[in-house]
C-alpha cells in the first residue's frame, strides 16, 4: 500500500488528526481518492471527509464546498496514467501547492462567501484566469 493510500484509509476512517492535515495532505488524499473512484463518487466522499475533519477540529464553519470541489477538479484534470504515485504527481504539478491558486478564477470575496461554503459556485461571470 502506498503512503497516499494509507493516508486515504485513515482519512476515510476518521483517524486523521486535523492539526496534521495540511494542504499537501488534502492534495494527497484527493489524488488517492481520484485513482480509486470516478469524479462524482470522489467528490462526495472527499467532501464528507473534509467536512468531518473540520468538525473534529472544532471549526465546522471553515468547510467550503467550492474550494473543496474546485481543488479536487484541478487534481482530476491533471491526473494522468503516468502518475504512479503522489510524489511524481506533485513534482509535475507544483502549482497545486499554491493555496491562492483558485484566485485565478474566483474573486476572494466569492470564495469566502456563505454561498461558496454551502454549495459549489462557478467563478464570477467574466472572471478570466490570471497568469
Amino acid at each position: 500500500m502506498s503512503a497516499e493510500d494509507g493516508l486515504l484509509e485513515d482519512f476515510l476512517a476518521g483517524r486523521v488528526e486535523p492539526q496534521a492535515f495540511g494542504h499537501r495532505q488534502h492534495l494527497a488524499v484527493a489524488f488517492a481518492m481520484l485513482r480509486r473512484h470516478d469524479f462524482a463518487t470522489a467528490a462526495q466522499r472527499y467532501c464528507e471527509g473534509i467536512r468531518a475533519l473540520a468538525a473534529r477540529a472544532g471549526h465546522p464553519e471553515v468547510f467550503n464546498v467550492t474550494v473543496t470541489i474546485a481543488f479536487l477538479a484541478l487534481v482530476a484534470e491533471r491526473l494522468g496514467s503516468e502518475d504512479s504515485d503522489f510524489e511524481a504527481f506533485a513534482m509535475r504539478h507544483p502549482e497545486l501547492f499554491d493555496r491562492r491558486l483558485l484566485e485565478r478564477w474566483y474573486p476572494k470575496d466569492q470564495l469566502r462567501s456563505d454561498l461558496a461554503r454551502r454549495t459549489f459556485v462557478l467563478p464570477a461571470a467574466g472572471q478570466t484566469p490570471a497568469p
